[in-house]
């Protein structure tokens, strides 16, 4: 059985290097292109992105959990790898075709760059991450994107120098991404064999993979269409603030989605092997460990936001410093909804409870971003995105409570919020203090840092005593 303690470590690196790239080039590619040009390169995928997901439908979580159930017999697995995807392939095609007519036919905004962009819809086609993450085997995913992830981040410093090279970018991150697709498919040479598949053995698939796509679609209502309803009520400057304030949130939330993607799959496998009794134990670990983070994060960013975005990006991006601030309260929302979605939710089949929260938060999204976008542009947006988030993790929780102690949850990890607030009134006024902002912010940072580890000591300590820090929390036995 694979060890899910280094798989939580390697996926942690995996998502970190999903965003390791606009991380590293961002306050370069802030000063050279603008933040016109990052607005453009955000507008632009954000609507190809929606032929990606259209292409891969809900199989990231489908798959994963399909892969999981027959992971131990190769035949059941070969069978069920081609069939699921054999629909990917198919419906990648239609959307090329789509995305083809929409180019030549529409008057399409950005043009050059819309038509580049083009390789991601390729790359969504190749993606077979949900067959290691099925198979919990992490490691490989992350030996391709080390290589690829470098070899973007070089070509991007080399090749791209002025604002007139915004197309060089769209070509080096739709292009690598295409190809850290395709090195991929070396290493399953010796998992999946092939197999006859007949058209009805495709079929089977498309409703359970349609009903796990609705929560994917809908999320993508309050996470992409943002900066699409920015671009067309706004423009593409205040889409380049708040691309930023994204790239800053996503730092944490790589975390989020590492503990749940490894997870999954876990608790996919102990449920189908009639062990449901395990479930709330990692469940209940799960939710004091993305507590313990999450809030400190959350008062950490709101406590240096405002001064560190114009530090990073440039003083052109000021306004990210309020936007970040702004959706940093997302994070304990994400966090707790993450656990009780891929921990429970789709492991026990429960789909319904899935589509409807994040349905809700889709609409109250565009409901609050139709309203406020127009007046206040990206800080509307992040309004809109909070109360979301918020929505999702309110109905999510009430749908279970009969099932789960969401109450010893609450009660449990609440002192983590108090212990964070508190971190944050020693370093906000710092805020306030004329000295380098270099350093102040460097002090920010250390003394959070001390300060909340301080508060929680005890905790810390006996798990550093007990060795077994990474282990209670990702439950190696």
């Amino acid at each position: 059985m694979s060890n899910p303690k280094k798989n939580f470590v390697y996926n942690i690196l995996y998502q970190i290097l999903t965003i390791i790239i606009p991380l590293i080039t961002a306050p370069y590619l802030a000063r050279v292109v603008g933040a016109e040009g990052v607005g453009i390169y955000s507008y632009t995928y954000s609507i190809v992105y929606y032929f990606m997901i259209f292409t891969l439908l809900g199989v990231n979580n489908y798959g994963n959990r399909a892969i999981a159930k027959v992971r131990d017999d190769k035949q059941k697995l070969s069978r069920t790898f081609w069939e699921i995807y054999l629909l990917q392939i198919f419906m990648g095609i239609i959307m090329l075709v789509i995305y083809s007519i929409y180019l030549y036919n529409f008057n399409v905004k950005y043009k050059q760059i819309a038509i580049i962009q083009t390789f991601y819809i390729i790359s969504a086609i190749l993606d077979i991450n949900w067959l290691f993450f099925g198979l919990e085997e992490f490691k490989k995913t992350i030996t391709r994107n080390i290589i690829v992830k470098l070899g973007n981040i070089i070509l991007i410093f080399l090749l791209v120098k002025r604002k007139e090279d915004l197309w060089i970018y769209t070509s080096i991150m739709a292009g690598m991404t295409c190809i850290g697709q395709l090195v991929l498919w070396n290493f399953i040479k010796n998992k999946i064999q092939v197999v006859k598949i007949v058209f009805k053995d495709i079929v089977k698939h498309i409703k359970p993979n349609i009903v796990l796509f609705i929560p994917v679609i809908a999320v993508s209502l309050y996470k992409i269409m943002d900066k699409i309803m920015l671009g067309k009520f706004t423009d593409v400057i205040e889409v380049g603030y708040y691309e930023n304030a994204e790239k800053i949130i996503n730092i944490p939330i790589t975390l989020i989605t590492a503990l749940g993607t490894v997870m999954l799959p876990r608790i996919s496998n102990i449920v189908a092997n009639g062990k449901n009794h395990e479930v709330k134990q990692y469940i209940n670990k799960s939710i004091e460990f993305l507590m313990f983070i999450s809030f400190p994060m959350c008062c950490g960013l709101i406590g240096i936001g405002y001064k560190f975005a114009p530090l990073y990006f440039g003083y052109e991006f000021q306004k990210t410093g309020i936007l970040i601030m702004l959706l940093a309260l997302t994070l304990p929302f994400m966090s707790f909804a993450n656990v009780i979605r891929t921990q429970y939710l789709i492991p026990m089949e429960k789909d319904k409870i899935y589509i409807v929260s994040v349905t809700i938060g889709a609409i109250a999204n565009l409901f609050f971003n139709i309203i406020l976008i127009p007046k206040f542009k990206s800080i509307g947006a992040c309004v809109g995105t909070i109360i979301a988030e918020m929505s999702v993790m309110i109905f999510q929780t009430f749908s279970v409570r009969n099932d789960l102690s969401i109450s010893n949850y609450i009660k449990k990890n609440m002192h983590y919020l108090l212990k964070a607030v508190i971190m944050l009134c020693f370093i906000y006024p710092l805020n306030y203090i004329y000295i380098n902002e270099y350093l102040r912010l460097i002090i920010q940072i250390i003394l959070g840092m001390i300060i909340y580890s301080l508060l929680n000591l005890k905790y810390i300590i006996i798990n550093i005593d007990a060795k077994n820090l990474m282990n209670k929390f990702i439950y190696k036995k």
